[in-house]
């Protein structure tokens, strides 16, 4: 290791160091010995880790203001974090994502999976939105911009700065063109045989999820000929490509009257608008209306925001996805699909299944659980970070 100048900061006696030795990026703020030099350590700013008995961990980013306290960036405290640090690790991600997908459409860097706490990139052909959610990556975005146009050659790279992240770490909300120029309107993405149109600026996140890519693709393979409800559509997802996979008729549902222009015109784009309806409205409500309507669909999909953000939301987000669950069953014709979402990081597995299960049985329906469904390759989790590992996706034959 290479000495470093930078400001030191220390576990306290009773923390463990070998989690942090073995690969967990996160330092919590009740794990750091803390004292009035270590709170004036401007948020974001680099210092070097050490346990208890003064062994160097590394080189982390600080932010006495956050819960997580320091975030590793390097094992060599020597490091210098600028734009050459910032090619090599974008050069991994690219690479790694070319041997994945045969078009510039998918996600470059997932964060701490990708070696860039907190930072998200999100790839739409010759345009980047980077989201840097924490302290470290707002003070060094110059460089992880410079770094980002030299690795990729892309012409125009944008800040997003909206979501609730940024909020903890005491960031603003102010979004920016960062290189080139910020294209006219939504951008087309192909994926999946289907069209999807993003709006880069002003649409949710950076403008697509490209999470749902691999179960988007399930969904196309259940649904031709079929009736598809496509609940919290936003531009499209899951009925778009269900209309890829030759589905007789898509409804698609969200509360966004933007996000489903987007999507009529990602339809439109495909021949398909003839085939594709729309419905704006709450959720619940749209749910619960269709059923006294009658209707009944081979295929309903409902891929809802994360309703367990938090610990402190998770018993108030398994009522709402078993809600969920219990009113988009009664929909489902007899033999159908029911496609269940939980983006939630603090939800796992296994209690996301036991809501769904529970909801499906209060609407007095059977499923049996064909296909557990999660985050496309380009979204890595990281091996010691469960949070990484945020999306599952369930489908049910009822």
């Amino acid at each position: 290791m290479t000495p470093s100048p930078l400001p030191v900061i220390r576990l306290k006696p009773k923390t463990d160091p070998r989690r942090i030795r073995h690969g967990f990026p996160w330092v919590y703020d009740n794990e750091i010995v803390t004292d009035r030099r270590t709170k004036a350590i401007p948020s974001g700013a680099l210092a070097v880790l050490e346990d208890a008995e003064r062994g160097t961990l590394g080189l982390v980013a600080v932010n006495p203001r956050s819960r997580i306290f320091a975030r590793m960036l390097d094992r060599d405290t020597g490091a210098e974090i600028g734009e050459d640090w910032f090619r090599v690790r974008l050069a991994r991600a690219l690479d790694l994502r070319m041997r994945l997908f045969d078009a510039p459409f998918y996600r470059l860097v997932h964060a701490e999976a990708d070696g860039l706490p907190g930072v998200i990139i999100d790839r739409f052909g010759d345009v980047a939105v980077i989201q840097p959610n924490t302290a470290w990556a707002e003070a060094h975005l110059g460089a992880l911009a410079a770094a980002l146009a030299g690795v990729t050659g892309i012409g125009t790279i944008l800040k997003n700065a909206g979501g609730w992240a940024r909020g903890l770490e005491g960031l603003d909300d102010q979004s920016a063109v960062l290189h080139g120029v910020a294209p006219d309107g939504p951008v087309e993405v192909p994926m999946n045989g289907a069209v999807y149109m993003a709006d880069l600026l002003e649409g949710q996140k950076t403008g697509l999820f490209f999470d749902q890519r691999p179960n988007h693709a399930f969904a196309k393979g259940l649904s031709e000929g079929a009736r598809v409800l496509d609940v919290f559509s936003h531009v499209g997802g899951f009925g778009l490509a269900a209309l890829a996979g030759g589905a007789a008729r898509v409804l698609a549902v969200d509360s966004s009257a933007p996000a489903l222009a987007l999507a009529r015109e990602g339809a439109a784009r495909m021949g398909a608008e003839g085939r594709f309806e729309t419905r704006q409205g709450d959720a619940f409500d749209t749910l619960a209306a269709l059923a006294d309507e009658g209707a009944a669909f081979d295929v309903v999909i409902c891929d809802p925001p994360a309703f367990a953000p938090t610990k402190k939301a998770f018993d108030r987000g398994l009522r709402a996805y078993e809600r969920i669950a219990r009113l988009a069953a009664p929909l489902v014709a007899e033999g159908g699909i029911l496609g269940l979402c939980s983006c939630s990081h603090a939800a796992d597995l296994g209690a996301f299944r036991q809501a769904s299960v529970r909801g499906i049985g209060r609407a007095g329906r059977e499923g049996r659980l064909l296909h557990t469904g999660f985050a496309g390759p380009d979204h890595p989790m990281h091996p010691q970070l469960a949070e990484s590992g945020y999306l599952k996706v369930l489908f049910f034959a009822l």
